[in-house]
């Protein structure tokens, strides 16, 4: 009896090269969209906790009588939390024009920027709180502006996130006019109202601390 023949070798077909690849990049852009909206929520919470913070810092400004002790406490915090941000804005935003102009490096100004971050924020924290004690004139559209300037500058530092990781993750030699129309107008827009904000909020005090001793001498 002739030995039997060994079973034929079972044939599979070959997967096409194209769809490891597209499956990759599915669940790429899959991971992307997720941290896109975690980011979004993120950013939202973080822009309602300011409102909420200036809010409170509004009403208890108007409502509460702090007395002339803690005004003249709540005046000497509020200028030296505004030389902290103020200052520190400044230097980021210089650079960041520099960066503008072709001067520095792109991640420079991102780093610089990450660096100054708490300095700014703990700035602006110290600006709801002292702001809270130096008794605000609600009833001066002046002041309202002024008060205005400082929720439209922590709003404008959130929503720029997005496009400072988009920078951060480009070659550290990309120039300003290298990149897409959106992310270009988005940065000028930025700078524009960080700058105008900061110096609208920082005249109008001025003005009104002025204007304040000259009423009560």
């Amino acid at each position: 009896m002739s030995p039997a023949a060994p079973p034929a070798p079972t044939l599979h077909e070959p997967q096409p090269v194209q769809e490891v690849p597209a499956r990759k990049e599915a669940t790429l852009a899959k991971q992307v969209r997720a941290r896109r909206k975690r980011q979004r929520i993120r950013l939202v919470l973080l822009g309602a906790l300011c409102t909420a913070g200036w809010t409170a810092s509004l009403l208890v400004g108007h409502f509460v009588d702090c007395g002339p002790e803690l005004h003249r406490i709540g005046l000497a915090i509020h200028i030296i939390a505004l030389v902290l941000s103020f200052g520190t804005i400044l230097v980021v935003d210089w650079l960041g024009l520099l960066w503008l102009l072709g001067k520095v490096q792109m991640h420079e100004s991102g780093k610089l920027e990450a660096a100054a971050k708490p300095l700014i924020w703990g700035g602006l924290a110290l600006l709801l709180v002292s702001g809270s004690l130096i008794d605000p004139d609600l009833t001066n559209p002046v002041t309202v502006v002024k008060l205005a300037c400082v929720l439209v500058l922590m709003l404008n530092g959130l929503s720029i996130a997005p496009a400072m990781h988009q920078l951060l993750a480009l070659p550290a030699c990309t120039r300003f006019g290298e990149l897409g129309r959106r992310l270009r107008l988005r940065l000028l827009i930025a700078l524009s109202m960080s700058q105008a904000c900061w110096w609208t909020a920082v005249l109008i005090g001025l003005v009104n601390s002025t204007l304040r001793r000259w009423t009560v001498a």
